[in-house]
């Protein structure tokens, strides 16, 4: 109690549960599916341009990603991209998006399945 006689309140923002988690991380994975580089018929997530994805109590969700070249025709309009998709998750909080070019993408970032897509073996 303070001084004064009044309670100090804890934050009383439930915790997300790992169950809530993995059914909300997948949610964010299929509308992160969703979008694709217009120069590669393989979505940004498969093509392993989501480089990591943190999701607070409050289901705010961070994004940090990259682009297959950092001069790619589409740097300022990929972020708002995958932005907008991930608003469309039922429940989302806040979405910050983070253009990043470090470490550069390699196509050995991309999951299998993009590599049969694109027939790269």
């Amino acid at each position: 109690m303070s001084s004064s006689g009044e309670q100090i309140k804890q934050n009383e923002t439930p915790r997300i549960s790992t169950a809530d988690l993995e059914d909300f991380t997948a949610k964010l994975i299929a509308a992160m599916k969703t979008v694709y580089d217009p120069e590669i018929p393989v979505d940004i997530y498969e093509l392993g341009l989501i480089y990591k994805v943190d999701v607070s109590d409050e289901r705010d969700v961070e994004v940090d990603m990259t682009l297959t070249a950092p001069g790619c025709p589409v740097a300022g309009e990929m972020p708002v991209m995958v932005e907008n998709a991930l608003e469309t998750v039922e429940g989302i909080g806040k979405v910050k998006i983070n253009m990043v070019f470090d470490p550069p993408w390699t196509p050995d970032r991309m999951s299998e399945a993009a590599r049969l897509e694109l027939n790269m073996f």
